[in-house]
């Protein structure tokens, strides 16, 4: 697409601190981390959602080489995948290094998530069995 941005930074039409690519992949810094060393991972070819890219499974074995680079060099507590894709309609998978009392440590505090009944919870799971 010509005017996604992501499309262009594949094209070198715009700049990014390149961490690694292959023929199919290219993971870079995010020039709005959430923490230090955050990274997004993108196709070459456009899609719009992760779960459009017929190769998912080799997407996500990038990704995991790229985990274990910030694993080995960057040595965070964790790491958490975000796959949001609202920003920017380019499938890309925010890696996200983990650090005690980052930013993001108020995604799990217990009054921002939802709490269904048992019979919700039921129906779900039936919906999505069947």
């Amino acid at each position: 697409m010509d005017d996604c941005i992501f499309c262009k930074i594949i094209k070198g039409d715009i700049p990014c601190h390149k961490i690694s690519e292959n023929e199919k992949f290219l993971a870079f810094l995010d020039i709005r981390p959430f923490t230090e060393g955050h990274i997004l991972v993108i196709p070459k070819m456009h899609y719009r959602w992760t779960y459009d890219l017929p190769n998912f499974g080799e997407y996500w074995e990038f990704v995991k080489a790229i985990t274990q680079q910030i694993q080995t060099k960057l040595q965070p507590e964790f790491i958490s995948f975000l796959t949001m894709g609202n920003e920017v309609p380019h499938a890309h998978i925010h890696v996200i290094p983990r650090y005690p009392n980052d930013c993001l440590i108020n995604l799990y505090r217990e009054e921002l998530r939802s709490h269904p009944t048992t019979e919700h919870l039921i129906k779900i799971a039936d919906k999505l069995k069947s």
